[in-house]
């Protein structure tokens, strides 16, 4: 039985739909909702183009997954703790599900331990097929192909 289980959250219902599976199918494992801020999501570029704008990005980015977030836990009626990442959505899926450290984790609580693995991940799936999928990819699809642990994807 899964006591630790990892949701991906992307702003989409069918996230959402997720989430509320994942706290049905498992009412007493510990639910994280983690949304991934993907930087290549970034309009402005490296160099940002004016002064400041890629804090400003990041800033409005970090606002709209705290916002996914909390629209996604409110949609579920038990606690679920929550974490927002940076990074390129599968790999960060992956490296948290295994338990990598928390984004500043180690240096604010002075801890050097990885965090501790979860057991399952949910996510999922939009049903993108043929070219659309080639040339977004699939994130459902690389977690599942690369997880070391059980994946559930919910369509």
């Amino acid at each position: 039985m899964a006591k630790r289980i990892l949701v991906a959250v992307d702003g989409s219902e069918e996230a959402v739909e997720a989430l509320r599976f994942a706290a049905e199918e498992w009412p007493d494992a510990e639910l994280t909702a983690l949304h991934v801020i993907n930087p290549a999501d970034s309009t402005t570029g490296v160099d940002g183009g004016f002064p400041g704008a890629v804090d400003q990005w990041y800033d409005s980015a970090r606002k709209r997954g705290e916002r996914i977030l909390a629209d996604a836990t409110d949609a579920v009626d038990r606690d679920v703790a929550t974490r927002l990442e940076v990074g390129r959505p599968t790999t960060t899926i992956l490296d948290v599900a295994d338990g990598e450290k928390e984004a500043g984790g180690s240096e604010e609580s002075g801890e050097d331990e990885d965090a501790e693995p979860f057991d399952h991940v949910v996510l999922a799936s939009r049903g993108r097929t043929g070219l659309s999928r080639v040339v977004l990819g699939s994130v459902a699809e690389g977690v599942v192909r690369r997880a070391q642990v059980p994946v559930t994807v919910v369509r």
